[in-house]
């Protein structure tokens, strides 16, 4: 191997090699965070409410949902007149 080939070589699979590194690293951060976000949810899961799954009543603080207002009429254009010969 000559120095040309060792030089193009590292020119093409240097930058790949520190990628890949770098990518390595940031699947072991991405692992870490899933778990603490795993975490969080089961948590979570303990203290979600379930009086009001299968169609219980809301608790009394909250408000009443409003009204639906009804949709408003569509209303048309006005139509304008074309004319049929153009002034001079």
């Amino acid at each position: 191997m000559s120095t040309v080939d060792i030089v193009a070589a590292a020119v093409l699979f240097g930058p790949a090699a520190l990628g890949g590194a770098a990518f390595a690293w940031t699947l072991r951060g991405a692992a870490s965070d899933s778990a603490a976000v795993r975490q969080v949810l089961a948590e979570y899961d303990g203290t979600r409410p379930t009086d009001t799954e299968g169609g219980g009543t809301p608790p009394p603080e909250r408000e009443p949902a409003p009204d639906i207002a009804p949709a408003p009429v569509a209303r048309l254009a006005t139509v304008i007149p074309f004319p049929d010969r153009r002034a001079a």
